[in-house]
């Protein structure tokens, strides 16, 4: 799989979701979840304050 042939998943939203909330680095985020830095940032708008999976999964 080529990079950028990956979109996320609920499961990828869930993650980011329970590192967001533990206070986890952005770019760390983007690490383990394995997307880049500005992917995280953009979702993390998507899922409102506070961050929720739910809501990202509904808006895409």
């Amino acid at each position: 799989m080529k990079k950028g042939d990956r979109r996320l998943n609920y499961e990828d939203r869930k993650k980011i979701e329970e590192l967001n909330a533990k206070g986890v680095r952005i770019a760390l985020i983007a690490e383990i979840v394995g997307f880049h830095r500005a992917t995280i940032y953009n979702e993390l708008k998507r899922g409102g304050v506070p961050y929720n999976a739910d809501i990202a999964q509904k808006n895409v």
